[in-house]
Order: structure tokens, then C-alpha cells, then sequence
């Protein structure tokens, strides 16, 4: 039964990254998901200390909290002057360092570390369950992040047509009045919470893995938003599966297992994709200087 919770719960940590990284990947922001997922430490140890508890929904608002301070204070550096790359990274080393603070003071008095909020084991998913009236209903890492994908499912599919144009054309989207910003921010606090969701059941490698590299594969698989998507989805699920298994035959980290298979996937995809894979584009040209040559 513990292998069905892991694929369970990886796949819907696929499932909710996956929607999410299509829009950071089109809207040429892959690295924020890495910085919000470090940056929201400091909120999440704020939120243990102050309530007492590692209640995951108190930690869920104060990353979110956490996010779009990260994206305010990354927008207004570039503002500035200083380049995109340079905000991230003043940004969630910062805030992460805070984070390293807080833990270092208040280690002593409570009960959370490093390993606990960032590097989460996902083959020990199945052992934190959610009771409700002496009834096991189950690991609460599937209620969380079925409660995420759920809302993120809802969001992305109410404001579909917003976000669509907000990522391909935000010009457009600006002169037909829809608030750029509103959205933007809105995105960054669905991958907030994706982030924190994901946090303590499979750690923040499996978080960043997935929030970039299947929707980078689906990238380069269509042009179509739905389909990126759709697509995006299924290579983290993909990846879940392939990554699990190779895990159990290797007696190796699953985490980093399932993120190595999304690697393999990204690459087949770059190598074999119909209109940008490199072996394709090289037979495609090859076709034609022979069409050619023969043709002259």
C-alpha cells in the first residue's frame, strides 16, 4: 500500500506543478519557482513559532505570505535597474538565510530543522495520516496537495483565457484593461502554495524539479497552451513512475530519482521533438539538401 500513497503523492506534486510551470516557463520566470521555494522558509518558521504547531495550513498562509513578498521585492529591485537574475538570487538568498537564522535560534526550544521544512522524505508519506473522528482517512499529504491542485485547477481554469494572454502577449493583455499585476501575483501565490504543499512529504528537489523541467519537455512538444499543459502533466506523472521504480532498484533517493527521470524525458524530448527536437531538425535538413542535390 506504501508504494500506491508515493506514486499518489508524487503524481499529484507532479499534477499541480505541472500546470503551474507552463505559465513560469512561457512567462520566462523558471527560476522564481526555485526562489520562492527557498524564501519561504523564514514564513514558515514564523508560523511554527507563533502557533506552536507544524499545522500545515498556518504554514500554507504564511508561505504564501512569504511568495509574494519574494515577487514584490524582485519586481521592485528590477525596477531599479538591477537584471532579473541578480533580483532572484539577492532575493532568496536572503530571505533563505533568514530562514537558516530562525531555525538556528529556536532549534533548541522546538522541534524543527532544516531536514524538516526543505528536504522532506517521500518514501515516509504514508506514515503521517489524517484522523478524523478515530477514522484513518489516509496520509494528510494527499489532502493537502489535493486541496492545492484542486484550487489551482479552479484558478487557472476560471482566469484560463487572462493567464493565456498575460504569458504570450501581456501588451495586449495591458491595453484590453486586464490588470497584469493582479494575475501575476495570483500566480505567484498558487506557486507558493504548491511549493509549502509539497514541502515536508517530498522535499524541495521534487518541488523544483517539477515546477521546471515537464513543462520545459512539454515546451518543446506543442504550441498550444491546453496541450502544454496537458502534456506537462503527464511527463511529471511520467517522471513520478519511471523515477519511483529506478529508485527501488537502485535503493536510491526517490526524490532525486523521479527528478533525474523528468532530465531523461526533457532530453528524449529535445532530441526527438517533431518541430524543435536536434535529431529532427538534422534529418529535416538532410532531406533537403538531398531534394536538393537531386533536384539540381
Amino acid at each position: 500500500m506504501s508504494h500506491f500513497w508515493i506514486l499518489l503523492t508524487g503524481s499529484l506534486v507532479a499534477a499541480c506543478c505541472g500546470v503551474l510551470g507552463v505559465f513560469l516557463v512561457l512567462r520566462k520566470m523558471a527560476m522564481i519557482g526555485d526562489a520562492i521555494s527557498h524564501s519561504v522558509m523564514p514564513g514558515i518558521v514564523i508560523a511554527f513559532l507563533i502557533s506552536g504547531s507544524r499545522d500545515s495550513f498556518m504554514m500554507m498562509i504564511a508561505a504564501l505570505l512569504f511568495g509574494l513578498i519574494t515577487t514584490f521585492l524582485i519586481q521592485m529591485f528590477q525596477r531599479s535597474g538591477i537584471q532579473e537574475d541578480a533580483s532572484i538570487g539577492v532575493v532568496f538568498t536572503a530571505l533563505f538565510a533568514i530562514g537558516v537564522v530562525l531555525v538556528s535560534l529556536f532549534a533548541r526550544q522546538v522541534h524543527l530543522d532544516q531536514d524538516a521544512i526543505l528536504y522532506g522524505e517521500i518514501a515516509f508519506v504514508h506514515w503521517n495520516t489524517l484522523v478524523v473522528g478515530g477514522v484513518d482517512l489516509g496520509p494528510q499529504a494527499i489532502w493537502l496537495l489535493g486541496f492545492t491542485f484542486v484550487v489551482i485547477a479552479i484558478v487557472i481554469g476560471v482566469f484560463y483565457k487572462q493567464f493565456k494572454l498575460c504569458s504570450f502577449d501581456p501588451a495586449l493583455a495591458a491595453a484590453l484593461g486586464i490588470p497584469i499585476a493582479f494575475f501575476h501575483y495570483l500566480l505567484m501565490g498558487l506557486v507558493s502554495m504548491a511549493t509549502v504543499s509539497s514541502f515536508e512529504s517530498v522535499g524541495a528537489i521534487l518541488v523544483v524539479g517539477m515546477l521546471i523541467v515537464p513543462a520545459s519537455t512539454a515546451y518543446l512538444l506543442t504550441d498550444r497552451l491546453g496541450m502544454m499543459i496537458v502534456l506537462s502533466v503527464a511527463a511529471g506523472i511520467a517522471s513520478t513512475c519511471l523515477g519511483y521504480a529506478a529508485a527501488i532498484v537502485l535503493d536510491a533517493s526517490i526524490a532525486g530519482c523521479m527528478v533525474c527521470a523528468a532530465g531523461i524525458i526533457f532530453v528524449l524530448a529535445l532530441l526527438f521533438s517533431p518541430s524543435h527536437g536536434v535529431v529532427m531538425r538534422k534529418l529535416r535538413q538532410r532531406k533537403l539538401s538531398l531534394s536538393a542535390g537531386s533536384n539540381g
